[in-house]
């Protein structure tokens, strides 16, 4: 009778322990639920860099001020597609598109004797004209 009862008592303490562990699994599945449904719903693929827009140039805008266009643009890398990559004679794995936050229109002002500057009325993303190397 003593081995039955131990026995018994062995399982009830297996199945006591399962369900503390499986309890805890289930409190900290819905607590991380819980933190992933609370995280806003918006696109973080351009976070850190906002929209093109005019802004105040701080350098330039001293007697008056001077605006440039300032901002991210669309931009994306994807797979070179087969067809194209047997076109290319240098072929490239990833090609990418973007477009530049650059001025629609601007004008030329001398911001001190003999250097001038572009100071920008209007923008928009179009093609890059000056790239970085």
């Amino acid at each position: 009778m003593k081995g039955k009862l131990s026995l018994n008592m062995g399982t009830a303490a297996t199945t006591m322990g399962f369900m503390k562990s499986a309890g805890l699994f289930l409190l900290l599945l819905s607590s991380l639920l819980y933190v992933a449904d609370s995280y806003p719903n918006t696109d973080l693929s351009n976070m850190g860099c906002e929209e093109c827009t005019l802004r105040k140039n701080s350098v330039f805008s001293r007697d008056r001020p001077v605006y440039q266009c300032m901002g991210c643009c669309f931009s994306r890398a994807y797979p070179t597609p087969l067809k194209a990559m047997k076109t290319m004679t240098i072929p490239k794995n990833i090609t990418s598109e973007a477009t530049c936050c650059v001025a629609k229109h601007s004008y030329e002002i001398e911001v001190a004797p003999g250097i001038k500057v572009r100071n920008h009325t209007d923008c928009h993303c179009s093609t890059c004209y000056f790239h970085k190397i």
